[in-house]
């Protein structure tokens, strides 16, 4: 780009949203809330106002938790308590480090097919840690660099088809849990299963093999969270409604194994912690890195991987939260991929799965309430002691009981208002929105953002082909057109300009003036330069005002 009147950096403060150019944050983390919804709080505000919010929703991101985490490691063919402990990190570490409010970070559904793959090739989980390492420290090098700046540019449209996606892909995901069918791990997000089944057989297989029990108490707690949110009882912050119902499922188990044998879930149906017998069997399930990895390419070209792609998962989470945040803060996204890279660091020496924000237990979060990032760091403190003080009490939880609370977050993340939201702000909206829900459905997350983002991009594209980058300034009726152009004229406006000045008859009479122009493009100038050719042989009188003869020149 050739400058005209201003420098990159006076204009990159200068861009908005709504423009070709990056979403710069502000100062200001967010703006305030509207007088009929939540009152206005900083990001950073004191835990002693509120924990009456963040303590009861840090015990729901906790309970969505444990069995994500598990789910996780079991399908990444690593150690189950693997998952934990980058749970733990999660929220211990990343929570305290990241600028995020409401963000919850873990281990990702996203990565298992990455660690699989790595763990396979490197030839042990311990060698796989050492590459989390590294990975890690690549992230905060990322963020040093400035990296975090890739969050500005996703399309609005894909990330509320991201949203939907992910409610969608939690209600299919959990029905079979939901009815006692867990042929599949907890927090799969990808269509084609490791059971060699997809996630439409995966129902179908489901409603064939039925556990009556489950039913019953995924179906009671189902009931308990809609009367819990539509009553009075909301307002009893210290009790909140998936709490209450994962009660009742431990209870009707319980009574369901006095009463009715029959009915009572048997332990494949149940949360499976690791039970350590002593501190010292806890440090046991610890695993420490094997350094000598380093020494192979192999390694460093898995933690490159690991570091782009959880980096990339991270910001979409990121985006999503902002956008689901009933405050509407804005976490900085450099300082995020270096608190991911911390998070990644400690995991990996504790033995611990690589750690990213997370979409599902973030929505969770949202769903419970919570004001301020003292809630993801609790449900850290939460699932430390749980593995510590109550693990047989946890193995006691019934899937169905967990997945009827994801089931309902699921319900309000795809609500049909925002299909009808996004239908409403039109075709350009509206279609990389159902792509990005269609992809993500028939693939995984980072694939359907993939394809989400690449017709997203299309469509911007396609805008700036048919915005015009001028204004017509000269009055009704006279002979000579004048175009005022705009203050930024990028190459995607060439085209624009091109079918103005290609469109003149002979003889016309055309003046540019780009004395408001502050940057153009040098493809557009280079076009000016070969118009002022052709426009002689047309018999065209062409003028420049506000741009120097030698800008146009094609060795400028």
């Amino acid at each position: 780009m050739t400058d005209i009147a201003e420098s990159d950096t006076e204009e990159a403060e200068r861009s908005t949203p709504g423009n070709f150019f990056p979403r710069i944050p502000t100062q200001t983390a967010y703006t305030p809330a509207p007088v009929t919804g939540p009152e206005p709080h900083h990001k950073d505000e004191a835990f002693s106002t509120s924990w009456k919010s963040d303590l009861p929703a840090s015990v729901v991101v906790f309970l969505v938790a444990v069995p994500l985490c598990l789910g996780i490691a079991l399908a990444s063919a690593a150690p189950l308590f693997s998952g934990i402990i980058a749970g733990v990190v999660g929220g211990l570490v990343v929570g305290a480090l990241s600028g995020s409010a409401l963000m919850v970070s873990g281990p990702a559904a996203g990565l298992t097919a990455i660690v699989v793959t790595a763990i396979g090739a490197l030839g042990s989980f311990r060698a796989f840690l050492a590459a989390v390492v590294v990975a890690g420290v690549l992230q905060i090098a990322l963020g040093l660099a400035g990296a975090g700046i890739v969050g500005y540019y996703f399309p609005s449209a894909v990330i509320k088809g991201m949203l939907a996606a992910i409610g969608l892909i939690l209600i299919l995901k959990q029905v079979p849990h939901a009815v006692g069918y867990d042929a599949d791990f907890e927090g799969d997000e990808s269509f084609l299963q490791a059971n060699n089944e997809n996630t439409f057989s995966g129902l179908t297989q489901a409603f064939n093999r039925m556990e009556t029990g489950a039913v019953v108490i995924s179906l009671a707690a189902l009931l308990i969270l809609i009367i819990w949110d539509q009553t009075r009882l909301k307002k009893m912050k210290l009790l909140p409604g998936p709490l209450a119902a994962v009660a009742l499922g431990v209870g009707m188990n319980f009574l369901f194994g006095i009463a009715a044998p029959g009915l009572q879930l048997q332990a494949e149906h149940l949360v499976a912690l690791p039970i350590p017998d002593s501190l010292a069997g806890f440090a046991g399930l610890l695993t420490s890195p094997d350094w000598s990895a380093l020494g192979r390419p192999e390694t460093w070209r898995i933690a490159l991987t690991l570091a782009v792609v959880a980096s990339l998962e991270t910001l979409l989470s990121l985006e999503a939260t902002d956008r689901m945040d009933p405050y509407k803060r804005e976490a900085p996204t450099n300082r995020e991929l270096m608190a991911q890279g911390t998070g990644n660091i400690v995991s990996g020496v504790l033995g611990g799965l690589p750690v990213t924000g997370v979409i599902v237990r973030s929505a969770a979060n949202v769903d419970a309430g919570a004001r301020t990032k003292a809630s993801a760091i609790l449900h850290g403190v939460l699932l430390l002691l749980a593995v510590l003080l109550i693990p047989a009490f946890l193995n006691s939880i019934p899937l169905a009981s967990l997945a009827a609370i994801l089931i309902y977050t699921g319900f309000k993340l795809a609500h049909p208002r925002l299909v009808k939201h996004a239908y409403a702000q039109g075709w350009y909206q509206f279609l990389p929105f159902v792509i990005t829900v269609v992809a993500i459905l028939l693939t995984d997350l980072l694939v359907g953002i993939g394809v989400g983002l690449a017709f997203g991009f299309f469509f911007i594209l396609v805008d700036q082909f048919r915005a015009p980058c001028y204004t017509v300034v000269s009055p009704h009726g006279s002979v000579l057109t004048r175009l005022r152009l705009h203050d930024h004229v990028s190459f995607l406006n060439k085209a624009t300009l091109t079918r103005a000045l290609e469109g003149l008859p002979s003889g016309a009479r055309v003046e540019i003036d780009g004395t408001h122009c502050e940057r153009i493009d040098h493809d557009v100038l280079e076009f000016i330069a070969d118009f002022r050719e052709t426009a002689k042989l047309r018999g065209i009188d062409f003028r420049l005002v506000g741009i120097s003869a030698g800008a146009t020149s094609p060795s400028h």
